[in-house]
């Protein structure tokens, strides 16, 4: 068990990270996949920056403001 940790915490560390970039990955495919969506594949790029830059924002302030 220490390993798989180990290892989640070198790829990862921390889990709002994982589930943000899962969830992203679930929608982009999503808009790749479904025929009523295709319209969205222009600016699934733009999608992309836009929520990882929100996952990692989201992690920065959740270190920056926990307790001291």
């Amino acid at each position: 068990m220490k390993v798989i940790k180990a290892v989640y915490n070198f790829l990862v560390g921390d889990m709002i990270i994982l589930v943000g970039i899962l969830i992203t990955v679930v929608i982009l495919t999503l808009i790749l996949d479904v025929p009523g969506l295709q319209s969205l594949k222009v600016i699934s790029g733009v999608i992309l920056i836009v929520a990882i830059l929100t996952v990692l924002t989201t992690t920065l302030l959740r270190e920056a403001l926990g307790n001291k």
